[in-house]
C-alpha cells in the first residue's frame, strides 16, 4: 500500500507529452489500478481513500498543466510562423543560380527561436550586374534587427539605381547617418560583377572574403581599409573600390565574424581558411552544409553569435576574365584599388 502513490508519476509525466484528455485517460487508469491493488491486498478503506484522492488530484492538476502547455505550444507555433515570414521578407532566399554564379547561403541566428538576428545578406541581379552585401550590425536583439532591415532596404533600392558600387555605399552611409545612434555601426562588404571576369569589392571594416583558387584559399584583404558604415564621420576616410579577377571554377566566400570568432572548449577560434580548404566542393550548398556541421562540432553544438555565410562559384562556360582585371593570386598580394572617392 505504501508504494501505490507512485502511480501518480503516470499522469504527471503524461502532462509533458499529451493533451488534457490524454492525461485524464492515464489518470483514470492509475486510479483504477490503485483501487484494484488496494482491494486485492485488503487495505483499510481510509488509507485507500487517501491514495485514490491523491491520484485523482494529481490527475486533475496534470490535465490543467497539459492544457496550458498545449496552449503555449500553439502560441509559440504562431510566433515562429511570424518569425519565418519576417525572415523571408528580411533575408530573402538566394536563388541557386544568379548570372554566371552558382550561389548558396547559410544563416544561423544566436537566438534559435527568433530565426533572425543582426547579421545580414542580400544578392540581387541589377542592370549593372550581380550585386551583393554581407554585413554585421553591432549588438544583438531587436535593435540590431531593425538596423539590418534598414541597411538591406537601402541596398536593394540603391543597387538598382546607382551605376557605381561606391554610389551604393554612399547611399547606405547617408541613410545610416540619419538613423543610427552614436554607438551604432555596421561592418559590411559589398561586391558587384559589372563585367565578365571582373569582381568589384568595397570593404567597410568587415572580414575579408575568401577566394578559392587552384592554388588554395586566399583572403582578399582590402588595400585601403575603410571604417564601418556609420562611422565615416569620425574617421573621415572614404572607402576604396577594389577589383579582382574571378576565373571559371573560382569560388568566393563571404561571411560574418560569428563564423571566425566561434570558439571551442579550449577557447580556440574556428580555423575557417583551413576548414574551407577541406570541405570545398563543386556544389556551393554542399560546401556550406559541411562547413556548418563542422562549425557546430567545433563549438560543441550551439553557436553564441549570429553567423552568416554566402558562397559564389563561377560556373564553367561563363565568359573569361576581362583582360584589365588583375589576378589577386599573382604574388599572393592584395590587388590595388581602381578608383576611390
Amino acid at each position: 500500500m505504501s508504494w501505490l502513490p507512485l502511480l501518480a508519476v503516470g499522469p504527471a509525466l503524461a502532462a509533458a507529452t499529451s493533451g488534457p484528455w490524454g492525461v485524464l485517460r492515464v489518470g483514470v487508469l492509475a486510479v483504477a489500478l490503485g483501487a484494484a491493488l488496494g482491494l486485492h491486498d485488503g487495505a483499510p478503506g481510509s488509507d485507500q481513500a487517501i491514495v485514490l484522492s491523491t491520484l485523482s488530484a494529481v490527475t486533475l492538476a496534470s490535465s490543467l498543466a497539459g492544457a496550458l502547455r498545449r496552449r503555449r505550444e500553439q502560441v509559440l507555433a504562431a510566433v515562429r510562423s511570424v518569425a519565418e515570414a519576417a525572415q523571408h521578407a528580411f533575408l530573402k532566399p538566394v536563388p541557386a543560380t544568379v548570372g554566371p554564379f552558382q550561389t548558396a547561403v547559410h544563416y544561423s541566428a544566436a537566438a534559435a527561436e527568433a530565426r533572425i538576428g543582426g547579421d545580414l545578406y542580400a544578392l540581387v541581379p541589377t542592370p549593372y550586374g550581380v550585386r551583393l552585401i554581407v554585413g554585421d550590425v553591432r549588438g544583438k536583439g531587436l535593435p540590431a534587427v531593425g538596423i539590418a532591415a534598414l541597411v538591406l532596404g537601402v541596398f536593394r533600392e540603391a543597387a538598382y539605381d546607382e551605376p557605381d558600387l561606391l554610389g551604393v555605399v554612399h547611399r547606405i552611409e547617408r541613410s545610416l547617418a540619419r538613423n543610427l545612434g552614436p554607438d551604432d555601426f555596421v561592418t559590411a562588404v559589398l561586391a558587384g560583377y559589372p563585367e565578365a571576369g571582373r569582381m568589384e569589392l568595397v570593404n567597410c571594416g568587415h572580414a575579408a572574403p575568401l577566394l578559392v583558387h587552384d592554388a588554395g584559399v586566399l583572403p582578399v584583404e582590402p588595400v585601403r581599409p575603410a571604417p564601418p558604415l556609420g562611422l565615416r564621420a569620425l574617421a573621415d576616410e572614404a572607402p576604396g573600390l577594389q577589383e579582382i579577377a574571378v576565373h571559371e571554377g573560382n569560388q568566393l566566400l563571404f561571411y560574418t565574424d560569428g563564423v571566425t570568432e566561434a570558439r571551442d572548449h579550449k577557447r580556440q577560434f574556428y580555423p575557417l581558411v583551413e576548414r574551407l580548404s577541406q570541405h570545398i566542393s563543386p556544389e556551393p550548398s554542399r560546401t556550406l552544409a559541411a562547413l556548418h556541421e563542422d562549425l557546430l562540432a567545433h563549438v560543441g553544438g550551439e553557436l553564441h553569435d549570429d553567423a552568416a555565410m554566402l558562397l559564389l562559384r563561377r560556373t564553367a562556360g561563363a565568359p573569361s576574365a576581362a583582360p584589365n582585371a588583375p589576378d589577386p593570386l599573382a604574388g599572393r598580394q592584395p590587388c590595388p584599388p581602381v578608383a576611390a572617392e
